[in-house]
């Protein structure tokens, strides 16, 4: 099969460039014929087989400047046209898009519509019923928007907190419901059934064709350490959706279990200085960290906390840490209590608790034959559930329903 992928960035910002990476390199690996539509700086690191299309550059310039070229961030002519010739010399049996807003914009899918190409998206966020994408902002989750009300991104300045941000957002989410942009899509992929279900109360009247495409990750690659170190682990972004502040507040009652924050992000000054004032001896800020760094502190943590205030869909932290051998400790948020299991897998937690989140961390902290034990089964499930054969399996499917559907 030949397959044309096509995801806004090529370069690794988070998870979703990892997605978008590994479905290429899994396909590949199988033996099909891959392209990638991305954007970014062409380097002798790029392969040949990635189209590198200019980013627009919406950041820069004059409120003026912005304002003329909007249009092309919500659907450019031109990026149209380059996938259109690209289409044309491949000859894609499936274009197979990932988040593609702004930088590719939904023009790419028509041309591939035009040229007679199935069209498969994967939605690992809510920006296809959310202009902000997280049904979440100022502090609470938000369906504000349900029914096409997309105005109320407007009225909330939801996307981070800026109007004109938000006014852009919102155009874009009228301007694809008119050019009806997701008729256009010929099956859709969730990588949980919570997804799923959001987008079916927000379009009631659209039957849709989807099935789940879990996240690309060989679990039994990995060895589970014997090693459960006297301390929790966050890993991610340091930003108030992730809920990392309920961390702060529950460490203050965890008698002194040390707590290790590894990532970066807008709130890490705000909640190191909240932690100082506090006198909160057993938080631990390391920034962002990588590679061999990183995977030892998963590998040597009591456990992972995972406190999500947004409907996080399948944060691949959590595979990760069961990969490792590691239970986690999840908010109830989202695709979160799909992989963890209260009592099995893990433990979880309402997300506005924090009381609770330290109860759960005390446990956990007192008690390391439980976690020892906890993290067997997380093992166990991951080695199951996550293999390259089974996500090619669910990708192949994926590609089958939309090749029936066309």
């Amino acid at each position: 099969m030949r397959v044309l992928l096509a995801h806004k960035f090529y370069e690794t910002v988070g998870g979703a460039e990892v997605f978008f990476r590994e479905t290429e390199r899994a396909l590949r690996l199988a033996g099909h014929q891959t392209e990638m539509i991305a954007t970014g700086n062409a380097s002798s690191t790029v392969p040949k087989n990635v189209h590198l299309l200019d980013a627009p550059d919406y950041k820069n310039g004059s409120f003026f400047k912005k304002a003329l070229s909007l249009h092309t961030s919500i659907y450019d002519l031109n990026k149209q046209r380059q996938a259109a010739q690209i289409i044309e010399r491949f000859k894609p049996d499936i274009l197979h898009i990932f988040a593609i807003n702004v930088h590719l914009t939904p023009a790419i899918v028509f041309a591939a519509k035009q040229a007679g190409v199935p069209v498969v998206v994967t939605m690992n966020d809510y920006k296809h019923i959310c202009p902000n994408y997280k049904l979440y902002h100022h502090g609470k989750v938000c369906r504000d928007c349900e029914g096409g009300k997309f105005y109320n991104a407007i009225k909330n300045k939801c996307c981070k907190n800026e109007l004109g941000l938000s006014v852009a957002s919102a155009m874009e989410a009228y301007v694809h419901r008119a050019i009806r942009y997701f008729d256009q899509i010929d099956h859709f992929t969730f990588s949980s059934d919570f997804i799923a279900q959001e987008t079916q109360q927000f379009w009631p009247n659209r039957q849709i064709s989807w099935s789940k495409l879990r996240n690309p990750f060989q679990s039994d690659a990995y060895e589970a350490t014997a090693e459960y170190a006297p301390y929790g682990l966050y890993v991610g972004r340091v930003i108030e959706e992730k809920g990392v502040d309920k961390i702060l507040q529950a460490a203050e009652a965890v008698d002194g279990f040390c707590i290790k924050i590894v990532g970066e992000g807008p709130d890490l000054e705000l909640l190191s200085r909240r932690a100082d004032q506090s006198g909160v001896t057993n938080i631990e800020f390391l920034g962002a960290k990588w590679g061999d760094e990183l995977e030892l502190l998963i590998a040597d943590a009591r456990f992972v906390i995972v406190p999500s205030l947004w409907h996080e869909n399948y944060p691949y932290v959590v595979i990760e840490a069961f990969a490792k051998g590691k239970p986690v400790i999840g908010s109830i948020r989202g695709g979160i209590p799909e992989l963890v299991t209260d009592g099995e897998t893990g433990l979880l937690f309402e997300p506005e608790n924090p009381v609770e989140l330290a109860t759960k961390i005390r446990f956990l902290a007192q008690n390391v034959d439980i976690a020892r034990r906890l993290g067997r089964n997380a093992k166990a499930f991951a080695d199951r559930q996550f293999t390259h054969e089974l996500f090619l399996q669910e990708l192949m499917q994926a590609y089958e329903c939309a090749l029936d559907a066309d």
